[in-house]
């Protein structure tokens, strides 16, 4: 039986909330958004690389974004003692350049599961918590800023990388 992406509902949050509360519900939207753009693909046309001439695929935004989950909030932000998701030795495009269809559905689990965790690594830190970036202090409120933004971006490529593997278009 052929995997398709789930669908998936966005959670609404609070437009007007302190900023401890506002900063990780937008990520949370912009992560729904993400994976609703996913909704009724197979592995197949995940992997597909639509928009000429990018290799960019929707597994490939599925990978990646599980790698930067666990590289901002887990290896950096919280220092836990895990590795990488993929090699840094394979290069740094290696999210993007490795594409099994048959894979999609382990690479979504493991992008749920790496939210999941970076959600538990930040649940009790301050906005004010800093770690350090190559000798700059990096705050969560701005790790927040930053997924977000990564979030907006990759949006916008699922978009266009969607439409042109079936037409779908919007939200």
């Amino acid at each position: 039986m052929t995997w398709t992406a789930p669908e998936v509902t966005r959670p609404s949050g609070d437009t007007a909330a302190d900023e401890r509360i506002l900063l990780p519900s937008l990520l949370t939207w912009h992560r729904s958004t993400f994976l609703h753009k996913l909704s009724g693909l197979t592995g197949e046309q995940l992997a597909t690389a639509s928009v000429p001439p990018s290799n960019m695929t929707l597994l490939g935004l599925v990978r990646h974004l599980a790698k930067v989950e666990r590289f901002w909030f887990r290896l950096r932000y919280a220092a836990q003692d895990i590795e990488p998701l993929y090699d840094p030795a394979l290069g740094k495009d290696h999210d993007f350049e490795v594409l099994d269809a048959a894979k999609a559905e382990e690479a979504y689990d493991i992008l749920l599961e790496e939210i999941r965790l970076a959600d538990e690594a930040a649940a009790e830190g301050s906005l004010d918590d800093t770690f350090d970036l190559g000798g700059t202090p990096f705050s969560l409120r701005m790790l927040y800023l930053h997924m977000i933004g990564e979030y907006a971006r990759h949006n916008g490529h699922a978009d266009l990388i969607r439409e042109r593997v079936d037409g779908h278009t919007g939200a």
